[in-house]
């Protein structure tokens, strides 16, 4: 297929993996509300990883599908979850946070770009926060972008970028030829290592920067040292299944450099946080994380 040709897209299906709070998601269901006048043009899960009675009563009213999996299952595996019940039908999967919000008229204009490219895995929008325009396309993560960063030197960065998961809408030939996500990631970067396997895969993903939708971030709950900590333990796993032990080495040691810079530099908010990040990368991440007292009590 040549650049700006199209192909029949299959249907469309709307994942969001909720936690905590019911009122982010309500407004998330809102957006994503279609006019009287227009009929629904996809299908709508919510897999509730905290198993609330709120959430299901919340979920019947709008009249979309419900799931409770009885437990705090992650991000990457609630989504697999349901990926289960649409596995017999070829379908795009649009994944939203339930603290994030688009309109059903731009998730149809995603849903017609996408399939523009036939190699395009995955694309999204632009997305904008509280304090304003957020960044959506990120560098892959690896050792030698860690060491760049670490002194200063990001934007010398260069090669494949993925595109965070918060409205992120995958194309079902990608999906089928990739696989599902990995559930070995809790939370944070299951969608990173997705790209990262479709992109060695020959796909691409694209950024549509004239479409928008809102992403508060962390608005489901959670304390900052709680996720800063899934975060990094993330980071391990993604970094050592894709670079090996060596890489992971070089990694946390970059990172390790980075915090002591930061923690000595930074203004006093940012060397706070500079120090938390130390002490986990010092211990390690995934060591941390496993010490945590309940992972059900984590942020989704």
């Amino acid at each position: 297929m040549t650049a700006g040709s199209t192909q029949e897209a299959p249907p469309l299906h709307v994942v969001i993996v909720a936690y905590g709070s019911t009122m982010p998601l309500r407004a998330c269901l809102d957006s994503l509300a279609c006019p009287d006048s227009h009929r629904s043009t996809f299908t709508t899960t919510i897999v509730d990883n905290s198993s609330s009675d709120l959430t299901r009563q919340l979920v019947e009213r709008y009249g979309h599908r419900y799931i409770d999996p009885g437990r705090n299952l992650g991000f990457a595996a609630g989504v697999n979850r349901a990926l289960q019940l649409i596995s017999g039908v070829r379908a795009d999967v649009m994944l939203v946070n339930p603290d994030a919000a688009i309109s059903a008229a731009d998730v149809a204009t995603l849903h017609a770009r996408l399939h523009l490219q036939e190699r395009t895995a995955c694309i999204a929008p632009a997305q904008d926060g509280e304090a304003g325009p957020a960044r959506v396309s990120w560098p892959f993560p690896s050792p030698s972008g860690a060491w760049l960063e670490a002194f200063g030197l990001s934007r010398l960065i260069r090669g494949h970028e993925f595109l965070i998961g918060s409205i992120l809408l995958l194309k079902a030939a990608a999906l089928a030829d990739v696989g599902p996500f990995d559930e070995r990631f809790f939370l944070y970067a299951e969608e990173a290592d997705w790209q990262m396997r479709a992109v060695a895969r020959g796909w691409e993903v694209q950024y549509i920067g004239d479409v928008h939708g809102f992403h508060i971030g962390a608005g489901t709950g959670g304390d900052r040292v709680t996720r800063l900590v899934h975060f990094h333990a993330s980071q391990e796993r993604l970094i050592r299944k894709h670079y090996g032990w060596t890489g992971w080495q070089s990694y946390r040691a970059a990172s390790i450099c980075g915090a002591l810079i930061r923690s000595a530099l930074a203004h006093k908010p940012q060397r706070r946080e500079a120090r938390e990040r130390l002490r986990i990368l010092t211990m390690g991440p995934t060591m941390v994380a496993s010490a945590l007292r309940a992972p059900d009590e984590s942020v989704v």
